[in-house]
């Protein structure tokens, strides 16, 4: 005879990290309370006592993700310098990816529920996106403002930071993919591309940046 489960103690913690390993091995797809419910031996109906819906478990583990990353990003070494402290930024990003590739693909690479009924997941989303417009307000503050696209007067911090996230994320993605192995390009293509990606920012800010690349994946990085 099997033995019955020993009901967990904390089980809304508990159905937050079946849930999380259900979408790390079977995918986001797989994920029910239906599921986790069965994976932790407790009656159907328990999770509901802590989600009312599969959406809110999932909004729960999304928004922990960009709280996660925002600490990573708000933990990087600070330069004094604007411009040395958006690239400092740039590799934490970096960093972050590698070491934390589901939380990442799940930040950025899963359909979230609906944002108007998860309004603390759209808080840390928004939290980790403001870290970067803060950043580039602060390396506006001594370059030159380029002259903006019409009818977006006002918005320069927030074009930016659309173009650097897009090109960070961008690299970040194609790093992650399998598809970067049929290329054949040679490993120190690969592993200086993160650094190459963050110059070319600097320069289109109208700075380079002149901070020595980081390895990918730092061996204290927090989860």
């Amino acid at each position: 005879m099997s033995e019955r489960k020993a009901k967990p103690e904390d089980l809304r913690e508990a159905c937050i990290q079946e849930a999380l390993g259900i979408i790390e091995t079977a995918g986001v797809e797989k994920l029910s309370l239906r599921e986790v419910s069965r994976r932790l031996g407790v009656s159907h109906q328990a999770p509901y006592k802590h989600f009312p819906s599969r959406d809110h478990i999932l909004a729960e583990i999304v928004a922990r993700a960009f709280a996660s990353f925002a600490r990573y990003l708000e933990a990087r070494p600070r330069t004094g310098d604007p411009d040395g402290d958006l690239g400092e930024m740039g590799k934490a990003y970096f960093s972050y990816a590698m070491a934390h590739p589901l939380q990442y693909r799940l930040m950025f690479g899963t359909p979230l529920p609906d944002p108007a009924e998860h309004p603390e997941m759209m808080r840390q989303s928004r939290h980790a996106f403001s870290l970067l417009r803060e950043g580039i307000g602060d390396l506006e503050s001594v370059l030159p403002i380029p002259e903006a696209v019409p009818g977006t007067e006002g918005y320069a911090d927030e074009l930016d930071a659309l173009f650097i996230w897009a090109t960070i994320h961008g690299m970040a993605s194609i790093l992650q993919s399998h598809t970067l192995q049929t290329l054949g390009l040679p490993n120190e293509v690969v592993e200086a591309s993160p650094f190459h990606a963050l110059q070319r920012i600097g320069v289109a800010m109208g700075k380079a940046s002149t901070a020595e690349p980081a390895p990918p994946v730092p061996d204290d990085a927090a989860p």
